[in-house]
């Protein structure tokens, strides 16, 4: 379990390389992207991308990007927010710390005013459909790049 001391950092030069050593477990790799494709991505969307290393003590367990109210279809309609990455470290799965980033994004969208979160997943064996699910996240019926897209109301 966490020791108590869970926290999001920004990613700086400071802790970039902690960043980038965050591997999931070889069976998990098709259902996420790196954490370098991610900070990539963050780069090319710096409006919208919201990175953060997950840290326990002085322990870096995980990542996780959020995406902040992005033109959803790209057609200057449906605004949408949510998680866009999560890796959590092989050896520190199954700690809670995937739920506490999953409450961190929901807490800074519903921060910022939102009132739903999205994430989407692969489905099949290895995949994260049962975590997401088990965290409340319901499918929406629509896809997006071949994932099952979720969204999770979030309360006030």
């Amino acid at each position: 379990m966490t020791t108590g001391t869970l926290r999001l950092e920004k990613i700086t030069p400071a802790n970039i390389d902690a960043a980038l050593g965050i591997r999931v477990r070889p069976e998990q790799e098709f259902a996420v992207s790196p954490v370098v494709k991610s900070l990539a991505e963050a780069y090319a969307h710096a409006g919208v991308a919201w990175p953060r290393l997950i840290v326990d003590g002085d322990r870096p367990v995980g990542f996780l990007m959020a995406f902040l109210d992005i033109d959803w279809y790209e057609d200057g309609g449906v605004r949408r927010s949510g998680l866009w990455r999560l890796n959590i470290a092989a050896g520190e799965q199954g700690r809670g710390y995937g739920r506490f980033a999953v409450e961190s994004v929901a807490a800074e969208i519903r921060r910022r005013g939102g009132k739903e979160c999205y994430v989407t997943w692969h489905t099949g064996p290895q995949g994260p459909e049962g975590f997401y699910l088990g965290l409340g996240f319901r499918p929406n019926g629509e896809t997006s790049e071949g994932e099952t897209v979720g969204v999770l109301a979030l309360g006030r």
